[in-house]
Order: C-alpha cells, then sequence, then structure tokens
C-alpha cells in the first residue's frame, strides 16, 4: 500500500526530530511505498539538507513553517480587507467569499478566545460548543482555501485582526485573553497564520494525498492538519503517532518568552482544540509511553483508539558491552546527554558531594556538549565552576598532580571513541532530569547492561520497571543515597543490569516496532471503508473500486504493462477509465478486498 507519511520539523530533513525514528520505519517496511509531506521548521534546517532516501519513497512534498510566503521580515501592518483580499497565489475573493472568510475566521477564533485556557477540565465554555465552532471554522477554512488557492494575506488582514479583537473582548472570554492589547492580537494573527498554513498548501487533489491509502503523522499539531483535510476530502484513514508531549510545551511556556501571557493563552486554547479534533478524527493514536497516553486522554483521546508502541532502538550497536565490562572502574557514576538546564546536572553534582563523604573514591563522568545557543553554554560554564568549587583538585600526597573526581568529557575522542564505551565507562548510569519525555539514555544503557539511578519524571518508571533505582527529582539526598547503595553493592547491580538488558531486548528494539506498524497498517487499511476513484461516466457515481493504489503486481520484477494485466470492468465504465484486476473483482464486479466492510464478513 501507500503510505503518506507527515512531518513537522523532522524526516527527511538532517537535523529534524523523529528523523531516526521514520528512516527505520520506512526501511523496515520493503512492502510498502511512503510518500513524504514535510514541513520545515527553519532556514538552517533546510540549508542542513535531507538525509538519503531509500528506494521505496516516491514523491516529496516540503514547504516552510517559518516565514512569510512573499517577504519572511514582513512586519509592517496587515493588509485590509476592503475592496478585495489578495491571495497567496494571486487570486481574489469576491463579496460571498469575503462573506464566507469572516464567518469561519470568527467561529475559530471564537472558540480559541472563549475556550478554557487550562485546558479540559477547568471552567468555561461548554467544550462541546467550543470544539464544534473550532471545527466549523477549521474546515471552512480549509474548504476556501483550497477553492480559492490560499489564505496567506487573509489571514494576516486587518479584518482577521478585528476579528481576533471582537472575540477576546466578548463576553465570559477569560481574564488573561480579555487583556490583550492590539500588539497581543497582531502576535497572535502572524502565529495562527503560520500554523495554518498547511491548509493553503497544493497538496489536497487525487494525484497527493488522495492518491494514498493511509496518512501517518509523525506528531500531532500542524504535521496532523494535511491528514485531516486528507480524511475529510478523500475519505483516507489517518494514523498519529506522538513521542513527545507538544501540546505541553505550550501549557509551559516559559514567561520570559518573547510572547505576551495572552498570546500565549491563545495558543494553548487553540492548540488544545486542534489536538482534540486530531484525536477524533484518528482512526488509530498510538503513543511512544503511558506518559504521553495520559495527555492524549485528558484532551479526549478515546481509549479504544489508543495502542502504546514504544520508539524502536538498535540494540546491535550496544551488544558488545558486557554487563560486567566497568571500564572505568565500579565505582565510577556515568551522566550521558545534553547538557541542559532541564537535566539538572546541579543537583547532580550536590548529590555526588554526598557520594564521595559515603564512598572517597568515587567518580563522576559526565559525558555530553550543551544544547545549541547560549544558554547551553552557559549552564555547562556554570557547572564546571560548582565542580571546581565542590571538588577541589586533589592530590595522593605532596609529589603527585592533583586531580578532580568530576570530569566532563565528549564522545568521540581515543579515550571514549563511541556511545557504547561511554556507558562502559561506569558501573552505575544515572539520569537527574526535572523534566523528561521518552529516556532514551536509560534505554541505551539498559542494553548496555547498567543499573540506573533515576529521577521519577517523565515515562522513567515505564522504562525501567523494576531493573533501576527511582528516586524524585530535585532531591540530592535521595539521589546520593540510591548512588551509594549499588556502588556498595556489586552484586545488586549486576542482577539489576541483566534484568535491564533483557527488558530493554524486550520492548525497546526496532524489530517491535517494525512488528507492530506492520500489523497497524494492514488492519487500518483492512478496516477502512471501500474507496472510489472518479467517476468516469455521471450514470455510474460510484466508479471502479480502489483498495489499495499499488496492486501487489507492482512489486514484481520485470516490466508489466497495463495492456498485459487482466482486468474486469463493471457495466457502465469506460475502457479507458481506471482499472481493476481481475482478481480483485468479486460477484458482480465488487472488490473482492472491499467486500465485508459493510456487511461484516471477515
Amino acid at each position: 500500500m501507500r503510505i503518506g507519511l507527515l512531518t513537522d520539523g523532522g524526516y527527511p530533513y538532517a537535523t529534524g526530530e523523529s528523523r531516526l525514528w521514520c528512516d527505520r520505519l520506512v526501511r523496515g517496511l520493503p512492502q510498502h511505498e511512503f510518500d513524504l509531506f514535510a514541513l520545515s521548521r527553519s532556514a538552517d534546517q533546510e540549508q542542513q539538507g535531507w538525509v538519503r532516501l531509500p528506494d521505496r519513497v516516491g514523491r516529496v512534498r516540503t514547504a516552510p513553517m517559518w516565514t512569510h510566503e512573499e517577504d519572511p521580515r514582513h512586519t509592517g501592518r496587515p493588509r485590509g480587507l476592503t475592496g478585495r483580499i489578495a491571495t497567496g497565489l494571486g487570486r481574489s475573493y469576491g463579496r460571498r467569499d469575503r462573506r464566507r472568510f469572516t464567518a469561519h475566521m470568527t467561529a475559530l477564533v471564537g472558540a480559541v478566545c472563549a475556550g478554557p485556557e487550562a485546558g479540559p477540565g477547568s471552567g468555561g465554555t461548554d467544550a462541546g460548543t467550543a470544539a464544534g465552532l473550532f471545527t466549523e471554522g477549521l474546515y471552512g477554512l480549509a474548504e476556501l482555501a483550497r477553492e480559492r488557492g490560499g489564505l496567506h494575506h487573509a489571514l494576516r488582514s486587518e479584518t482577521a485582526v478585528r476579528i481576533v479583537e471582537a472575540a477576546c473582548r466578548a463576553p465570559g472570554t477569560g481574564r488573561t485573553v480579555h487583556s490583550a492589547t492590539v500588539p497581543d492580537y497582531l502576535a497572535f494573527v502572524a502565529e495562527l497564520e503560520r500554523t495554518l498554513r498547511p491548509l493553503s498548501l497544493d497538496w489536497y487533489d487525487e494525484d497527493t494525498l488522495g492518491a494514498v491509502d493511509l496518512c501517518h503523522a509523525a506528531s500531532g499539531g500542524a504535521a496532523a492538519l494535511p491528514g485531516l483535510l486528507a480524511k475529510r476530502f478523500f475519505g483516507v484513514p489517518l494514523l498519529v503517532t506522538e513521542h513527545g508531549v507538544p501540546l505541553r510545551a505550550h501549557y509551559l511556556a516559559a514567561p520570559e518568552a518573547p510572547l505576551g501571557a495572552p498570546v500565549r493563552a491563545l495558543l494553548a486554547n487553540f492548540h488544545g482544540l486542534l489536538a482534540s479534533e486530531v484525536y477524533r478524527q484518528a482512526a488509530l493514536i498510538t503513543p511512544g509511553n503511558t506518559h504521553v497516553r495520559r495527555w492524549q486522554e485528558r484532551f479526549g483521546a478515546d481509549r479504544s483508539k489508543l495502542r502504546t508502541v514504544y520508539p524502536g532502538m538498535e540494540a546491535e550497536r550496544f551488544g558488545a558491552v558486557g554487563e560486567g565490562d566497568d571500564h572505568g572502574g565500579p565505582g565510577a557514576l556515568v551522566w550521558i546527554g545534553r547538557i541542559e538546564p532541564a537535566k539538572d546536572l546541579i543537583a547532580l553534582l550536590h548529590a555526588f558531594a554526598e557520594v564521595r563523604r559515603a564512598e572517597p573514591d568515587a567518580r563522576l563522568r559526565i559525558f555530553g556538549a550543551p544544547v545549541q545557543g547560549g544558554e547551553g553554554g552557559t549552564y555547562l560554564a556554570h557547572c564546571r565552576a560548582l565542580a571546581a568549587q565542590l571538588f577541589p583538585d586533589e592530590a595522593t600526597d605532596a609529589h603527585a598532580v592533583g586531580d578532580n573526581p568530576v570530569t566532563f568529557e565528549e564522545i568521540g575522542g581515543p579515550e571514549v571513541p563511541d556511545l557504547a564505551e561511554a556507558y562502559a565507562a561506569g558501573g552505575v548510569v544515572v539520569l537527574s532530569s526535572v523534566v523528561e519525555g521518552f529516556p532514551i539514555s536509560l534505554v541505551e544503557a539498559m542494553f548496555c547492561g547498567r543499573a540506573t539511578v533515576s529521577t521519577d519524571v517523565g515515562a522513567v518508571v515505564e522504562v525501567v520497571g523494576g531493573t533501576g533505582l527511582v528516586v524524585p527529582p530535585r532531591n540530592p539526598r535521595a539521589l546520593a543515597d540510591a548512588c551509594v547503595a549499588l556502588l556498595r553493592d556489586p552484586e545488586r547491580r549486576a542482577r539489576l543490569g541483566a534484568a535491564a538488558r533483557a527488558r530493554a531486548l524486550e520492548l525497546f528494539t526496532v524489530e517491535q516496532n517494525l512488528t507492530a506498524f506492520r500489523g497497524i497498517y494492514l488492519d487500518l487499511v483492512g478496516h477502512a471503508p471501500a474507496r472510489w476513484a472518479t467517476p468516469p461516466d455521471p450514470q455510474d457515481p460510484a466508479g471502479p473500486p480502489r483498495p489499495f493504489a499499488t496492486p501487489p503486481e507492482a512489486h514484481v520484477l520485470g516490466a508489466l504493462s497495463s495492456d498485459r494485466i487482466p482486468v474486469a470492468l463493471p457495466a457502465g465504465v469506460a475502457a479507458g477509465a481506471s482499472r481493476v484486476p481481475s482478481w480483485a473483482l468479486g460477484e458482480e464486479g465488487v472488490c473482492a478486498g472491499a467486500r465485508g466492510a459493510g456487511d461484516g464478513d471477515a
């Protein structure tokens, strides 16, 4: 079958999120064809280029989400709707279309402004009413964009700003939204246009998204918007996979962010309503862990549609590390990851000070590089300064050179050439984060047969199970006690390491991930209603059935012309119309693969 893989800031870009997972999925399911529909997030991401794509990838369609179509530096006054609205493709709206835009925009923005700012479960406008207004406005704008060639200028117009202003000032809006000012209206309109940019793409016809058998969104939000429209316009089933919780980021936006509090509240409401609609329309939702699943359920995901599928990781690269290989000594603690405030290395250093009092020979090896940007470098410098303060260079005697028990290292040098060697550099792997999604470093440590000490955040407990010690976050004393307990008990370390390796090989390999999605693809397409080609004859509105875009014969070696494939056409279908192989037709010209979709046959 043909899969439409939808990404936002990810595959096929070399620096994209979920890049490795998408690449393994495409390469691991050779029986399917993949069309990629990718949204890019920055000019730098596009300059980095794509990863090498396998042959089974058909078409690749991309669209930027990071700049205005005509002028990326456009910050002037929005264009008015007085007279005519100029669209992204040079067309214009008449009076009737202006009324349609105003009605749909009013419904969508009204739902966003009146929606509960704290998410479902809090006081505010009735959730069902807000959801109904939101979907009415969203799909109305999508149909208008499809008919008229885009909404770029309309969504940034003066009329759009006035609609937002009226909705924010309407009775019943939250205090934060009601306090919005003109700069907030302009900022929200700009963000809304950027988020709704997929509505204006030329992906919605029978030759692009209408030609796929299944849309698979690699994340929610903007990536799933093309999938929503493909289902609405062509009946293509939608599968949504989320390994993280992007919606959570909108609710936890930092107060020092460039956007004001009213704008952040409006965007949080918008993304909450969008997530609820995506979950409602999806045929199946595959969260990457239970932590993500709880967020999805909170925003209306039906439990019967949820199926947890852990992201697969390559175990072979860690197979050479034995459960007893402690290259750095059994008294060494290892931390691996990106150096940033969310990892809370400050608490780890204070905890290690307690460990040193109990175990004077213990060492802490920190492997990683700071995240891009000034914040990462500043945080690393702060951690180095704290380590130097807590642990002055120590010497065994008056003639020896002092040595610090804490080292900051990067993977790739002569002592630690690869990631597996880093995990083998100590007997215990530590995770000290205060915020975490799916802890990849813990899974890698488990593949290496390492005992772990982790903070209870994100999906840590779900990943570790009973094969490691878990302590509360921001608690250096508890973190130190757990580390000391494992450093003093080598037999317990060995037992936990062996159990961790077995658990990781059972749950977190690439093979289990591919097996799950192989079955999911077949199940979704097998239960989806039969889709029909464009009717070739007005007297035959049904047209020939098209259960799959690509028949199995297409994968047979050697050239196959359409003249060599036996075809049985239903009565009334012209010879030049879309053909269906005879093996796909049952009694009275009904597609055998589609028969039973409505009558309960197996």
